[in-house]
């Protein structure tokens, strides 16, 4: 499990009023200054929201990145990322290693390659994170013996994805935008995840295609659990063909590698590939899918390949 982090920096009461005045009583609570810092960033600065609650899942932390340079003068557009616990600084993980976000972002805005942007690294809440991460809309397709032992032993009788989306949308987002200089239009915010933080991705573009305007989901676990089986994705298919968010406004990101977890990921990925396509999807411009030879799932083999997505989703 993931340990929990800390913070070093009491979140000022201009921002818990901002936060309450956005979502109703939704507000960040300070920690306590004894336990352990912010992840150490060389780019920017992590503001770290201690605590969330919300009216539809259990609390959890939220840390903000801001690029070198932040101001209130400009707009930037807003990263959603989950296991916001992992992206930062490997010396604060539970396996020491990170996605190195800001070091990727810092990187290509110096070059130009992308619009300026804040990630919002939204933590896992430990042991409901594959509730929260498997998309409930999947479970009225699957078989009812699989669907009751999933929902059982998986879920911990306890499905969350809809409850944690609107977590995302109706609670944290509007605060997030009452706090920072973001442009908070679809065309400006993005979702982002690996493995089952990838296939809640997914499934968050297509759940609220009013509010996020492109996903990428690394290592995207479309099996669900952790065997092959073809009852999860192909109620994951049956839900995206019904679904799938429309083309003109909205762009999908996929890869997998060849080795450990993500070795089984080939046909599933490629189906969705082929259902993307259907629906109008043009690979390249909207739709980019991709095949990494030799890596695994972790995330010192997803922060290797992070500018790729990012470039494709945030291109100026």
């Amino acid at each position: 499990m993931p340990r929990v982090l800390p913070c070093r920096r009491v979140v000022l009461q201009a921002l818990a009023t901002a936060c309450l005045a956005a979502t109703g009583g939704v507000q960040a609570q300070p920690q306590a200054a004894t336990e352990a810092p912010l992840p150490a960033v060389r780019h920017g600065r992590i503001e770290r929201w201690a605590n969330v609650p919300s009216r539809h899942v259990d609390a959890r932390h939220v840390d903000v990145w801001l690029p070198d340079g932040y101001t209130p003068d400009k707009r930037y557009a807003v990263l959603y990322m989950h296991d916001g616990q992992m992206l930062f600084d490997a010396r604060t993980t539970w396996n020491q290693q990170a996605w190195n976000v800001q070091d990727a972002l810092t990187r290509l805005r110096a070059a130009g390659r992308i619009r300026d942007v804040i990630v919002v690294g939204v933590w896992n809440n430990g042991k409901w994170r594959h509730s929260e991460y498997l998309p409930q809309a999947f479970l009225p397709g699957l078989p009812a013996d699989f669907r009751e032992a999933l929902v059982r032993d998986g879920l911990q009788g306890k499905p969350q994805s809809d409850a944690y989306l609107r977590f995302l949308v109706e609670e944290l987002k509007p605060a997030i935008d009452a706090r920072y200089a973001t442009r908070p239009d679809r065309d400006n915010t993005f979702i982002m995840g690996s493995s089952m933080g990838g296939l809640i991705s997914v499934y968050a573009m297509n759940r609220h295609p009013e509010v996020f305007g492109g996903a990428a989901g690394l290592s995207t676990h479309w099996v669900g659990i952790f065997k092959p089986n073809a009852a999860l994705p192909l109620a994951a298919f049956n839900y995206l063909r019904q679904h799938l968010a429309d083309p003109a406004t909205h762009r999908l990101y996929q890869d997998h590698g060849t080795t450990e977890l993500d070795a089984i990921y080939a046909p599933y990925q490629s189906l969705v590939n082929s259902l993307a396509s259907e629906r109008g999807y043009v690979d390249g411009h909207n739709l980019l899918a991709l095949t990494f030879e030799g890596t695994g799932h972790n995330e010192t083999a997803w922060a290797q390949r992070l500018e790729v997505p990012l470039t494709f989703l945030l291109r100026p």
